[in-house]
């Protein structure tokens, strides 16, 4: 489970052999959130609110990346760490 991403106690991850539509994993305490990376649509589970905006935001700033990510993960090559959120 390659990690990506930590900022603010959130830890974002992005799998191999992963389902379409293009997504990531988030992850804070005991919750977790599958997002949609074109549309940052919650496609599964749930985040507290605030944890959610920060990671809504994110995802805007660093879609192109997480696109990159995708692409890299299907073709199982080493995934790139993106910048957190600050």
């Amino acid at each position: 489970m390659p990690t990506i991403c930590v900022f603010f106690g959130i830890v974002i991850r992005m799998y191999y052999d992963e389902h379409i539509p293009p997504h990531f994993h988030a992850y804070y305490s005991e919750s977790s959130a599958v997002i949609e990376i074109e549309t940052l649509r919650l496609r599964d589970g749930h985040l507290p609110k605030r944890a959610m905006s920060l990671v809504l935001e994110w995802a805007q700033e660093h879609r192109s990346e997480l696109m990159n990510n995708w692409q890299l993960a299907k073709k199982h090559q080493p995934l790139k760490n993106i910048a957190p959120l600050e």
